[in-house]
Formats: C-alpha cells, structure tokens, sequence
C-alpha cells in the first residue's frame, strides 16, 4: 500500500501500470484533485505511449546471432580503441537482449527533452531499477578508470569522491544517438547510489553550459569539456545530496 501524497517513484509506477487496483485508485484520487500533479503524469504517459509506438516494430525483431557478446568481444579484439568506442558500445549494448536495446533506445528518445535527460534515465534504469546489468565491477577507483579510459580517450577523471564516503562500483556502457556513452556508478557504506555520465555531443557539437535541474527526486549537475558532456545524478534533498555539491563544488 502507497502512502499519501504518493512520491515520484508511486507516479513512475502508476504510468508503468505497476501499482494494485486499489493503490491505483488512490492514485487517481489525488490526481483528480491535484490538476499541476496530474499534468505532469500525463506528459509522463504520453511520453511512455509514444515510445511504445516507436519502439514497438524494434522489439518483434528476432534476436541476431551475429550480437552475441562473446562473438562481439572475440570479433573486437582486432579492431583498434576507436574503433572499439564506436562499434563496441553499440553492440555490447543491443547483445544483452531486446530489453537492453529497448530500454537504451529509450534513454536516447528522452534525451532530447532536456540537458543530460538521458544522464537521469539511465540512472533510474541502471542504479534504480536495475533493467540494464553492468557492463563492468570494481571496487577499485584505478580499475574503473581504466575501463573508462578504454572508451572516452582525454575525458575528465572520474571525480573522487571519497570524502564524502562514496566510490565507484559499476560501469555501463549505453548507446545514444550522439555515440557511445557510459555511465559509472558510485555507493557508498549505506548504499547510496549516485552516478558519473559521460558521452560526446553529437555531431552538431552540442556543448553545455555549467548548470543544475532537478527532476523528480534527483538532480542534474552537468557541463562540458572538450569533445565530451558530463553529468552527475544524484538524490535531491538529502544531507548526502548536499555533501556531494560541497565535495564537487556545484
């Protein structure tokens, strides 16, 4: 049973049709009588609609065998780095299956709404929901940026965030229409999630400016260097929220 006033995730999962009937009900109460609320679930469920529509032909294809990625990485193994971050990403991410893709097509759909849309998909995806399995795991800051730096060569170091008790655990690889693009996850000793995204800004070279929106439960902290956009997911209102704006100096 949802409690009231029911919380971002509670309208996520009434647009997914995820609730019971009666905690549906409930929900569709407090939507009649809070219209600014209501707007903002249907914007949600015609955004969720439209996908479905798009992506429906995309998810009645039969699995291809040639995606495989064991014979990926085999067939990987001879190409060069660069070769690798574009060709690589792409394949690795439609190898998991017809969810993996749907759901990376997705983040690639919504990220035009807004800056770094996609950055706050793939967080509620992979660090939230757990749709999307990592690609890599470590405990160790090192390993994982080496496994970055496979990809996204003269990128930004991956922020150290040890002072405020977090570190990276999880790397993913996505694939957007700009290219290739990663996403790390860092937790820490309670297991707090917060995410790194990284990926290139399209061929128009779409640079952002340094800056912040919220979403929901999270906040968006993103900007840009060269040849890459960056952003930083994180919880809103929390005290964590607010050591890690001190520790990244947002």
């Amino acid at each position: 049973m949802i409690s009231m006033p029911p919380s971002d995730n509670d309208l996520h999962a009434y647009v997914d049709h995820q609730l019971s009937e009666a905690d549906r009900r409930q929900v569709e109460t407090y939507l009649a009588s809070h219209p600014a609320v209501a707007k903002r679930v249907r914007a949600w469920q015609q955004d969720a609609q439209h996908l479905r529509a798009t992506l429906s032909a995309t998810l009645q294809q039969p699995l291809n065998p040639s995606l495989d990625p064991t014979v990926i990485r085999q067939r990987l193994k001879h190409r060069s780095r660069r070769h690798l971050a574009s060709a690589a990403v792409l394949m690795l991410a439609v190898g998991v299956g017809g969810l993996g893709g749907w759901q990376a097509r997705q983040i690639t759909l919504l990220s035009a709404a807004a800056p770094m849309a996609d950055a706050l998909q793939a967080y509620r995806l992979i660090a939230q929901q757990g749709v999307l399995p990592a690609d890599y795991q470590t405990g160790d800051e090192h390993s994982m940026q080496g496994w970055l730096d496979r990809y996204f060569t003269q990128a930004d170091r991956l922020p150290d965030l040890s002072a405020a008790g977090f570190k990276p655990v999880s790397g993913r690889l996505l694939s957007t229409e700009q290219g290739a693009a990663a996403m790390v996850v860092y937790q820490d000793s309670s297991g707090q999630k917060i995410s790194f995204y990284i990926r290139p800004p399209g061929p128009r070279n779409f640079l952002l400016p340094r800056g912040s929106r919220r979403d929901g439960e999270l906040q968006a902290e993103y900007w840009s260097g060269p040849g890459y956009n960056y952003a930083m997911v994180i919880p809103s209102d929390t005290p964590t929220a607010q050591k890690l704006k001190q520790t990244l100096n947002f």
